[in-house]
């Protein structure tokens, strides 16, 4: 990454916040944290959407969409890092997670769950072939008007945080708290499957 990004004793505001959130929790600060805090309105923005989206949705369906859209696009830096708050959120465990990573399915999702990932899937990969066939599937799956609108929010949110990091080429950082084997899994993830069928 080119981008010069703001140092630890010299950032001040909202910038100087997430880099020590970042070293409170961690002892580090991550490399896709110093890269968004070149512009911290963006990323406080960011975080504010996040925040409208997931009281309607829950952190489960949250999660879930984040991490299909982020291994749909081939994110590391996303896969690893909300592999590590689905496990805390117990969401998803680490065999679950591995499995995921590698074949993009998981066994323990229920109608609802798979009708999330196949969306937020699709919606990372071919979005100009989704008609009103990839809403209905939500729906019939119980999710609500604002469920399901908060939903895609979640999916395009994620698809734009992590193909700004890719952009960037950010580096990616090791997690604490995932064993190799599942970090290995999630930093190798790609789509094996097609998903832009109806």
């Amino acid at each position: 990454m080119i981008v010069s990004t703001p140092a630890i004793d010299e950032a001040t505001g909202h910038a100087a916040e997430m880099l020590d959130e970042d070293l409170r929790a961690d002892g580090f600060v991550f490399a896709y944290t110093s890269a968004m805090a070149v512009n911290p309105a963006a990323h406080e923005a960011f975080v504010a959407l996040v925040r409208a989206i997931v009281p309607s949705i829950g952190v489960r369906t949250y999660e879930l969409a984040t991490l299909a859209a982020a291994r749909a696009i081939g994110s590391p830096h996303c896969l690893l890092a909300h592999a590590r708050k689905s496990l805390r959120a117990g969401v998803l465990d680490e065999d679950q997670l591995e499995r995921f990573a590698r074949t993009g399915t998981t066994p323990g999702l229920d109608e609802a769950d798979a009708a999330v990932v196949a969306f937020a899937e699709k919606l990372s990969v071919a979005p100009g072939t989704m008609t009103d066939a990839d809403t209905l599937r939500l729906r019939d799956a119980g999710f609500t008007d604002r469920q399901i609108v908060d939903i895609t929010l979640a999916a395009a949110a994620r698809n734009y945080f992590s193909r700004a990091l890719l952009a960037l080429a950010v580096p990616v950082d090791d997690v604490p708290g995932l064993s190799p084997g599942l970090s290995a899994a999630l930093r190798t993830a790609t789509r094996r499957r097609d998903v832009s069928g109806g």
